[in-house]
């Protein structure tokens, strides 16, 4: 709700002091109580009048600083109104030196004040560990004139009263200036008198800032604000519980308890809330961020040729999320060939037609991830796949240019004679697909010459020329025999020879000549005649015929059909198939004789795909490919192959090559290891690309380890050789399976493998080997890609067995006394050294050993030592002789079997006095075979007959027990103890019971009761949101007093974010954790029976602006 502007001050009364001349309305019934730092704090409510100057003034006593003050003016939350100095807002800070006391005035004025002046301000001084604030509100008013009886203009006076706004930019929004504009404005005609309130009821949100600037409304969300109050539902009771909802927010009481509810949280709602009961205000602040969107599916990388179609395609975690496309590298601007499109969590960037200008890296980012995808093009060239072939036409003909190439997206221009051709009523120009055609009807002299079409783009022509023939008139004779006139001028035509791509079109036109008009027969091969006949209305009919035998007349309308005309036959196949292709023979006949030519037509196709393609090698990144040639080459020379690979489970196949490639071997690079791959081949000819074969077995890339380091040589004998070597540095993805070891001769090439399985340790003995030969050895590591490059040592080994001394070696814990408990296994294990193998004897005590009692165990390089249960018979001194022919070495061992030790004896009372009692006691006799390291000593009242100890690990055989009872009848007992414990025997027992007096003490007992009094108090902090801390104080007191923890005067309860502790008197408040919530004035409270004391601080926490809590729900409390 707004601040009640205060009354203004009857006539006649002082203002306050001020600097200088102001028009802000004081009240001295607001002032605020001085508390702090502060000597003057500025009013809490100021009334300005717009255009005035307003100055406020706070003055801080700086007696206690022990540095000068520093104050900051801000407006709303934290808005420091020190970066905005200037002609409208000036700060001044003044110091009285001739004064004794250390007063700092400081003073904001503002010039001019304005409507965007209005809101929630405040001071703060800081000095060093202390600080003080004080908050005040500037209401502003408009100018008193004749024309305030406006409705409008009195609703728009009411708007800039100050309410309660939690924005971050609360105050920024100015719109003065257009007030101002509105003043220059010529004097229209009067409108209608609109009701804002009305309007903005029935409007959408979205369309609220559109109003606010064109009725110049200045403080819009305190107005929507009042907005709500005056649209809210009448509440409802159930069960003594108050709900009002209003939107999305629900408030409702039950008791002494109020609740605010955020439903379907926005970033709109990220702001301060206040809750007010009568002249008590609790804040709260609700931080609200939008969840971070990840990308759930990278990007893939592009290799494209110049002309396809390239997509780029991310998909993130929700849908609606914004995705921004960005090419770093090359800074491109998004013009008209990008197409960005979204469906769902899919987002896709377009290039319709990709361009060499296109290369580059794209990357795509959302506010929490980023992904990006290379773009790699290439240029293609164009191929000619059909010619434009020579034409010899006659006067009134059809001349048809036609020329296949192999892009159909290719366009291109026709020139005559070097000029271009453009099309007319008689010369027309197509592009169907690949083909481009130029027709010229009713064909003229003039029309003759080269032709020649260039396609855009390319360095490349195809030409074909152009004759006119003449018809000549003659006397020609009645009776002439046939003629076939073949044309053989065509590029497709050689030798009688015609060559046609499936799927094209054959129109052979062949001119015949005789009188009479000849008959014309064709035929394919042996099989099949076909007669075109004209029968009485004109139609071309066709007989075939087939072994003799009539198929059936049929007209010219079939795949393969003859069409005839006067001195001219057709023969036309559609769409050419592989069957079509063979001899054809044309016969013409008339009485006056006959003709014969015979054609062979060729059919050429796209080959069939490569067959068998498998992988029969692969290493660490690459892998060999191979495959047989297809069955079918099409009828013409297979030029090359393509491959194209992919990832198993994956549909986007990557090419490998773009430049055919003409081996049936392939070795393909650039794979990633332990990853399984799939590979398919196209093969090429003159006339396309074949469909892709069947995709191979799936392959991993997978190469041999390194070759094994440090192979060494162990020991060597007369028929052995112990090789010990470390594992390869690389392993890889294919792991490492075994070692093979080899060996051979000096010399020699032909290796020997030492082992039949592999050998998983890194170490082998390779026996049977001859005595006084030099042999070199070598060793390989497996695994599943083959075996890794050897590593072999660097020169040969001579297979003899050297002699070598004989060394024990004993452990550094045998080399002092050796000391075990009786019961214990003794385990010795003793490592030698000499060759050959050395005998090896034991010794006890100078006599050879009891095999019975003492198990020895001897090998080439240790002997063992073993007792399976330790004895006091086992201790001595054992010696170890080593002996290699004339050669030994000696080493000794001493071994102590000890237990516990017997119980003391004879325990006696040899004196008493006042509380205490001397004891004393001998020795036992048997002190387990090793020193009694001390005494334990116990007492016994005869009333409870518990024992207790006295004392332990006494070393001395007397002791004075003391705080004896008087009147009580006691008796001790005493303990005898080694390095094996206590002793077990029955303990040594006083014979009878001692009795002792009661004396009075002679002395009073000091009175040590007192009030709590902390020692140490608690001390201000300052924490980072997040990180634990702990604050920590000290009290005395007898008894001991209890201590209270509370926060803001309300007792902390068992709430597991505090763990309070007490060590002797210093107390601790562990915090786990702290939000900003948990700022705040902590107190401890320590009380006896005698009084009390308590201490405080201000805890104050600090947002670390990285994970700003979700909060959707606040409750407020209030009693």
């Amino acid at each position: 709700m707004p601040e009640p502007v205060p009354a203004e001050k009857p006539a006649g009364e002082d203002a306050p002091p001020a600097d200088g001349d102001s028009d802000v309305d004081w009240d001295e019934s607001e002032t605020t109580e001085l508390t702090g730092l502060f000597v003057e704090k500025p009013p809490d409510n100021v009334v300005v009048i717009t255009g005035s100057d307003a100055i406020f003034i706070a003055r801080v006593d700086s007696t206690t600083l022990a540095r000068k003050p520093t104050m900051k003016w801000l407006k709303g939350k934290w808005l420091d109104l020190g970066s905005k100095a200037g002609k409208h807002m000036q700060f001044k800070e003044t110091y009285d030196r001739n004064t004794k006391v250390c007063i700092y005035t400081y003073e904001m004025k503002i010039n001019k004040v304005v409507p965007g002046d209005a809101g929630g301000y405040r001071c703060e001084v800081t000095a060093k560990d202390k600080c003080d604030s004080s908050t005040f509100e500037i209401s502003v008013e408009a100018v008193q004139q004749e024309t305030l009886g406006d409705d409008l203009a009195a609703f728009k006076r009411a708007l800039v009263i100050s309410v309660v706004d939690a924005g971050e930019d609360e105050g920024s929004l100015d719109f003065s200036a257009l007030l101002k504009a509105a003043k220059k404005k010529r004097p229209e005609k009067e409108e209608p008198e609109i009701d804002v309130w009305e309007l903005l009821k029935s409007a959408h949100p979205s369309e609220y800032e559109k109003i606010a600037f064109k009725y110049g409304i200045t403080d819009l969300r305190g107005m929507l604000k009042r907005l709500k109050k005056m649209t809210a539902p009448e509440p409802k009771y159930s069960e003594g519980t108050l709900s009002l909802p209003w939107g999305d927010f629900i408030l409702r009481a039950n008791g002494n308890k109020r609740t605010l509810t955020i439903n379907r949280t926005t970033l709109a709602d990220d702001a301060a809330y206040e809750c007010v009961v009568g002249e008590d205000k609790s804040f709260t602040e609700v931080f609200v961020k939008e969840p971070p969107i990840t990308i759930t599916k990278l990007m893939d990388d592009y290799h494209v040729v110049v002309g396809e179609r390239v997509e780029f395609e991310v998909e993130v975690s929700e849908e609606g999320a914004h995705v921004m496309w960005l090419d770093v590298e090359l800074h491109k601007d998004k013009d008209s060939k990008f197409r960005f499109k979204k469906d769902g969590k899919k987002h896709t960037l377009i290039i319709q037609e990709a361009t060499l200008d296109d290369i580059g890296m794209y990357h795509a980012w959302t506010n929490g991830g980023h992904t990006k995808g290379e773009l790699e093009v290439e240029e293609k060239e164009l191929e000619v796949l059909q010619d434009i072939a020579d034409l010899t036409v006659k006067a009134t003909d059809q001349a048809v240019f036609k020329c296949e190439v192999s892009d159909d997206k290719v366009t291109g221009k026709w020139f005559k004679d070097g000029k271009e051709v453009l099309p007319s009523d008689r010369i027309k120009m197509s592009h169907i697909g690949r083909f481009h055609r130029l027709v010229i009807d009713d064909v003229k002299p003039e029309d003759a010459g080269d032709y020649t079409f260039v396609p855009d783009g390319y360095a490349l022509s195809l030409s074909a020329k152009l004759n006119f023939l003449e018809i000549k008139i003659d006397y020609v004779p009645r009776q002439e025999p046939p003629k076939i006139h073949l044309d053989t001028t065509g590029s497709m035509v050689s030798q009688n020879t015609i060559i046609l791509v499936a799927g094209n079109k054959l129109r052979l036109d062949v001119e015949i000549t005789g009188e009479p008009a000849p008959t014309v027969v064709w035929s394919k091969g042996d099989q099949v005649n076909i007669y075109p006949i004209t029968d009485s209305e004109g139609h071309v009919r066709v007989e075939s015929w087939k072994d003799n035998k009539e198929l059936g007349p049929t007209y010219s309308e079939g795949r393969v059909r003859v069409e005839s005309r006067k001195d001219l036959s057709s023969f036309v196949i559609e769409g050419a198939e592989r069957e079509d292709e063979g001899n054809y023979t044309i016969v013409v006949t008339n009485p006056s004789g006959e003709d014969k030519a015979v054609l062979f037509v060729k059919i050429v196709d796209v080959p069939d795909p490569p067959q068998h393609v498998k992988c029969t090698s692969v290493g660490e990144d690459t892998a060999i490919i191979v495959w047989d040639p297809p069955k079918f080459d099409g009828g013409a020379p297979i030029k090359g192959y393509l491959m194209e690979r992919k990832k198993k489970g994956s549909s986007r196949w990557t090419k490998l090559n773009f430049d055919v490639y003409e081996s049936t071997t392939y070795e393909a690079k650039r794979m990633i290891e332990g990853v399984f791959y799939e590979m398919r081949v196209f093969a090429v000819n003159s006339i396309g690309l074949s469909q892709p074969s069947l995709n191979s077995k799936p392959f991993m890339p997978i190469a041999p380890t390194s070759e094994p380091t440090r192979l060494t040589v162990n020991d060597v004998t007369d028929s052995t050789c112990s090789l010990r070597w470390l594992a390869p540095d690389k392993i890889g993805a294919g792991g490492l399976d075994g070692y093979i070891i080899e060996y051979c001769k000096e010399g020699d090439t032909n290796w020997v493998v030492a082992n039949k399985e592999l050998c998983e340790k890194q170490g082998f003995m390779v026996r049977g080997l001859p005595v006084g030969e030099k042999i070199n050895f070598r060793v390989m590591a497996v695994n599943i890609a083959g075996n890794s490059p050897p590593a072999i040592m660097s020169q040969p080994v001579t297979i003899r067995e050297i002699v070598e001394h004989p060394k024990i070696r004993v452990p550094r814990d045998l080399r002092t006394k050796y000391i075990r408990k009786v019961g214990e296994k003794i385990n010795l294990t003793i490592p030698f050294q000499g060759k050959p193998r050395p005998i090896a004897t034991w010794f006890k005590d100078g006599q050879p050993i009891d095999p019975k009692m003492v198990n020895i165990r001897n090998s080439n390089v240790d002997s063992i030592l073993f007792i399976r249960s330790a004895e006091r018979e086992h201790s001595g001194k054992y010696e170890l002789l080593l002996q290699i022919e004339n050669m030994e070495d000696r080493a000794t061992i001493e071994i102590r079997i000890v237990e516990k030790p017997g119980p003391p004896l004879k325990v006696r009372v040899t004196d008493v006095w006042s509380f205490n009692a001397a004891l004393e006691w001998d020795p036992p006799k048997d002190n387990g075979n090793c020193d009694i390291t001390g005494y334990t000593i116990q007492k016994s009242d005869l009333k409870t007959k518990e024992w207790f100890t006295v004392y332990e690990h006494n070393r001395r055989t007397n002791c004075t027990a003391s705080d004896l009872i008087m009147g009580n009848e006691y008796r001790f007992r005493v303990y005898s103890e080694n390095l094996c414990g206590l002793s077990e025997d029955l303990p040594a027992f006083l014979p009878f019971p001692l009795g002792l007096q009661v004396k009075q003490n002679s002395y009073k007992e000091m009175d040590l009761s007192c009030v709590p009094k902390f020692t140490q108090p608690l001390v201000d902090r300052t924490v980072v949101a997040g990180y634990s801390t702990a604050i920590s104080c000290a009290v005395r007191g007898f008894p001991k007093p209890k201590i209270v923890w509370m926060k803001n005067k309300m007792i902390i309860g068992e709430d597991p974010k505090f763990l309070m502790q007490n060590n002797q008197g210093v107390l601790t408040l562990k915090i786990r954790k702290p939000s900003t919530f948990d700022g705040g004035k902590y107190t401890c409270l320590a009380v006896n029976e005698l009084g009390r004391d308590e201490v405080e601080c201000k805890l104050d926490v600090k947002g670390n602006g990285k994970d700003l809590p979700e909060v959707t729900r606040i409750y407020i409390s209030a009693t």
